[in-house]
């Protein structure tokens, strides 16, 4: 047994111990409190407070008369804190079956506790998210998005574009507005307490919606060109077919259709199958006998012709190392340019380019008409054209009547409404108004006389009214102006036997005009003339135009 002595020692000893740790202790409270004291409350608050980006609102795209195309739908993001979960597979089988997710796909993000965030579903439909935010699974945040959606599917799909996930402009028009559409985000501070729920939120800067945007398309007008083509495409099996119809007037655009399309809301879908181009704007194509209006034009502009002026043409002629002659057969005869234009003579356009006009003049008539280059159109991607970069002898013989030299759709309907407005040539837009904005000022400039525009309207009035070859573009009680053009498609060692490229362009009312409708049907089979493939189109589109907006007839009904 210790003695005594021994026993208060071991006392005294443990209570010495005893008093130095609480002493330590005081110290380290005093340190913390008074030393480390702000920095870490900032630490308390950092782990507590965090700041959240306010995504913006994106702008609406409307039509011409108001009908959406493009708009922002309320969804809900849903995220985890995989730190968070304790039992990963159940919370993974409660999500998959309330969203409509695969258990698989899942399971693996909620159970990787390295990681503090995953997107379980990013945009869910709001319902399925709040009905499993009422089952309260742990470590679950939602918060709301906007989710980008095109309410008229397959209507105007390649002139939309697209927006991805993030709601940022990818294609079409989402991509040329995306800086007007897109607006700026805000943000707001996100209150946590210990178990990571939130307790308040706090908005700091508000976020700012994007502006929306009224386009010159009419819904209506453009569904119905869409269908005509769908029909077109089917009849002829083509490989494609795009139309134009424009205001002649303003430049505005109210059609811009093509087919096949595909509905704005799969665009991914679209881009694997490679028919996401808008082919209007993007694309170019031989024009055939349209391009002829640029031969004859300069040639009244020179005044070196009238329509009156006659020419002996065979059927076939030589220039340089070409033989170039008419579609159809016939005997050496004499035609007028107005006949020359009517039956769309390649004889007697190259005759006149050239023995009257030559290389150079005819290439700054070319240039003047605004081919080679763009038009300037507010729509991602256009096309500059493909103009001759050497001319030989046997140029002119093809070049006035529309072969080695490629178009863009939009080029050439531009073209047809300068003939159509008395000469002017008026820039085509796709974009009325930004919203507070004034309706936009497209550029003009004159490319034919007054004089001179009236001659060549009233000699492409006679390609449909007096037998030439755009009779089936003709429309009972209006006065059609037009022309036809089929072009074989060149490839890389000359041009592809039995593919075409049949257009037609016309004008209506051709007496006081109000719209210009283009239509280019791409590799039709069984029948490949203009006449008998784009003109029906051409009439079907228009014809329906004309009634919608109550344009009144102009002719009596034969």
């Amino acid at each position: 047994m210790p003695s005594p002595r021994l026993v208060n020692s071991r006392l005294r000893f443990l209570l010495f111990l005893i008093l130095v740790v609480f002493g330590a202790l005081l110290a380290r409270a005093a340190w913390i409190q008074t030393v480390r004291a702000s920095s870490l409350a900032a630490r308390a608050q950092d782990q507590t407070r965090s700041s959240v980006v306010l995504p913006a609102g994106r702008g609406t795209i409307f039509d011409r008369l108001g009908a959406p195309l493009a708009l922002g739908e309320q969804a809900t993001t849903v995220v985890a804190d995989p730190m968070q979960i304790r039992n990963p597979l159940q919370e993974a089988r409660l999500a998959a079956h309330t969203l409509h997710l695969k258990v698989k796909s899942l399971y693996p993000l909620l159970a990787d506790h390295a990681r503090g965030f995953a997107y379980v579903e990013r945009k869910a439909p709001p319902d399925l998210a709040e009905s499993l935010a009422t089952k309260k699974p742990t470590g679950f945040t939602f918060y709301p998005e906007e989710r980008r959606v095109y309410p008229q599917g397959t209507v105007a799909a390649p002139v939309l574009g697209y927006a991805g996930t993030d709601n940022t402009g990818l294609a079409g028009l989402e991509l040329q507005l995306d800086q007007q559409l897109s607006g700026k985000p805000g943000s707001e501070t996100v209150v946590r307490d210990a178990l990571g729920q939130i307790v308040s939120m706090t908005s700091e800067h508000p976020a700012r919606n994007g502006r929306d945007v009224f386009l010159t398309l009419d819904h209506t007008m453009q569904a119905q060109a869409e269908q005509v083509l769908r029909d077109t495409v089917r009849k002829w099996h083509a490989k494609d077919a795009s139309a134009i119809v424009l205001d002649p007037r303003t430049g505005a655009v109210l059609t811009m259709a093509q087919e096949p399309g595909y509905d704005a809301n799969r665009f991914p879908q679209a881009l694997v199958r490679g028919i996401q181009a808008n082919h209007a704007v993007t694309d170019v194509f031989e024009p055939g006998s349209v391009f002829k209006v640029v031969t004859i034009g300069a040639a009244l502009s020179e005044h070196l012709v009238t329509p009156h002026t006659s020419f002996t043409l065979p059927y076939a002629i030589h220039v340089a190392d070409r033989v170039i002659h008419d579609a159809e057969r016939r005997p050496t005869e004499r035609m007028t340019v107005a006949q020359i234009l009517q039956r769309s003579s390649n004889v007697g356009t190259v005759t006149i380019a050239e023995r009257l006009l030559g290389e150079n003049r005819l290439k700054q008539w070319i240039s003047r008409f605004g081919f080679g280059q763009r038009t300037g159109i507010d729509f991602p991607g256009e096309s500059d054209g493909i103009l001759p970069s050497y001319w030989s002898g046997s140029t002119i013989g093809n070049v006035p009547i529309g072969q080695g030299v490629s178009v863009t759709a939009i080029q050439l309907a531009s073209v047809y409404a300068a003939i159509a407005n008395g000469g002017e040539w008026v820039q085509p837009h796709l974009v009325d108004r930004l919203q507070g904005g004034r309706p936009y000022a497209p550029k003009r400039h004159r490319i034919l006389s007054r004089d001179v525009d009236a001659t060549l309207l009233k000699m492409l009035k006679g390609v449909v009214s007096d037998q030439g070859t755009g009779e089936a573009a003709a429309i009972p009680g209006y006065s059609v102006a037009g022309k036809t053009g089929t072009a074989q498609k060149p490839g890389p060692y000359g041009y592809l036997k039995g593919k075409y490229v049949a257009t037609f362009v016309g004008i209506v009312p051709a007496t006081a005009p109000r719209l210009v409708v283009l239509v280019s049907i791409d590799e039709p089979q069984g029948g490949y003339y203009a006449a008998e493939v784009a003109a029906p189109a051409f009439a079907q589109i228009a014809s329906f135009d004309l009634q919608y907006l109550e344009v009144p007839p102009d002719e009596p009904v034969r």
